[in-house]
């Protein structure tokens, strides 16, 4: 994700090489990265913390004490089979005026369903995704707009071995 540097000085003298940025530049190199934040993209009692790739960040511990959805957490885990992810997803065609309303279906290019979208921002955003269907072409069908491409990808931060 890189730094991110609240200050109240305006310039990018603070840090050598940096750049300013305002916060709708943050969450698109959020989306970009796959990296999930709050209740849009972590809706309680929708959203599981695997799936979500929250062992990915040090999100989860498998060694603490109880916790909520601790059983299920850990079950997942240890068997080692994660079959949907939260994916950083490219948005091409035309967009609708509103964007893409969250929980909208993503559909393979046969007509099932891949997943759902999750929250986004114009063109880039997130969506959960069974693993084994984001390799082929994927859209998500709108009223306005009629067919909008979808384009999942594996971010480069990810463990090589769920690539």
């Amino acid at each position: 994700m890189g730094w991110r540097l609240l200050a109240q000085d305006k310039g990018s003298t603070l840090v050598p090489g940096g750049q300013l940025g305002d916060l709708q530049d943050y969450h698109r190199h959020r989306y970009l990265q796959g990296v999930p934040e709050g209740v849009h993209d972590l809706p309680p009692g929708v959203a599981l913390p695997l799936e979500s790739n929250l062992a990915f960040m040090n999100g989860v511990s498998f060694t603490k004490g109880c916790y909520i959805g601790q059983e299920l957490t850990a079950r997942t885990h240890h068997m080692g089979v994660i079959r949907k992810r939260l994916f950083p997803v490219q948005l091409s065609g035309p967009l609708p005026a509103n964007g893409i309303a969250p929980g909208t279906t993503v559909l393979t290019e046969s007509g099932q369903a891949a997943g759902k979208y999750r929250a986004g921002q114009g063109d880039v955003g997130l969506a959960l995704l069974h693993s084994e269907k984001i390799k082929g072409p994927l859209h998500i069908r709108t009223a306005e707009s009629g067919r909008v491409a979808l384009t999942a990808s594996v971010p480069d931060w990810w463990p090589t071995t769920t690539k």
